[in-house]
């Protein structure tokens, strides 16, 4: 299959001296997979990032020791929304820190909402993430690239990547998400009660619907045949904040699964 390759450009500043004398090839390799037009007029493709070995990138949610994936499709044409598919991450522990991402590689599968259904795809952005082993690299991939519309033919590597992503909460058979929330130490507290039929040792990650809300690595246990998540929250700036249950979303990481749910019930 054809692949268009992307030009990589390192962000240099405040590295040491043997990180700059490394090429971009002797840790990331990235590729722009171009994929295929849906029936509904959508065009999934699909970024594709390798690794040298023993180096990592980011899920959504790094986790306090990782750098979160940017992106920036401002430049595109025909293209309403880019939306990020995020395969099954790996929880990484160093230095008694966690991190969640990936490595030796990833597919992330890129959904473009088309302004125009029969006409092709100008793709062209960048992306910036971080890349890490004993130190870390920032990166910014620039693309510009063209996806045709007349290519409808399936890419069996991004299809592998979409198979790869979170059960829904309905697919999981989550029963409910009790949600309480208190208060310690000068932050918010909340605290998830996750009852579902039981899929082995998993680990909580806690996102909120607002950026500026830090959220700490949850403790997760298991007590009474459900999931108990709990973590602390602060604003950014330490200020006051209202948090909206709805945009709460609770993802739960275990061997080679994992369950994306969104909102608490109460």
């Amino acid at each position: 299959m054809t692949r268009i390759f992307l030009t990589l450009l390192a962000l240099i500043g405040g590295l040491s001296a043997p990180v700059l004398a490394q090429s971009d090839d002797s840790i990331l390799r990235a590729e722009l997979r171009p994929g295929w037009r849906l029936a509904d007029g959508d065009h999934m493709a699909a970024l594709h990032l390798t690794m040298a070995p023993g180096w990592k990138t980011y899920w959504r949610a790094p986790g306090d020791a990782g750098i979160p994936p940017l992106f920036d499709w401002s430049g595109s044409r025909n293209a309403k929304t880019v939306a990020v598919s995020w395969p099954t991450p790996e929880v990484f522990f160093q230095s008694g820190m966690r991190s969640v991402g990936y490595s030796p590689e990833v597919v992330l599968p890129l959904r473009i909402s088309t302004r125009g259904s029969g006409q092709d795809v100008r793709l062209r952005g960048q992306v910036q993430l971080g890349v890490c082993k004993d130190i870390c690299v920032p990166k910014t991939l620039r693309l510009d690239a063209v996806l045709p519309a007349a290519q409808t033919k399936v890419d069996p590597v991004i299809a592998a990547a979409l198979a790869s992503v979170p059960f829904s909460a309905t697919e999981a058979a989550v029963r409910s998400v009790r949600c309480t929330i208190g208060a310690k130490d000068g932050a918010m507290t909340l605290r998830a009660e996750i009852d579902m039929p039981a899929r082995g040792a998993m680990d909580a990650v806690i996102e909120t619907a607002n950026p500026e809300v830090w959220v700490a690595e949850p403790k997760t246990t298991q007590s009474g045949g459900r999931i108990v998540a709990e973590t602390r929250m602060m604003h950014v700036d330490g200020g006051a904040f209202a948090l909206d249950r709805s945009g709460v979303r609770i993802t739960l990481l275990g061997k080679g699964q994992a369950v994306d749910i969104r909102g608490c019930d109460k």
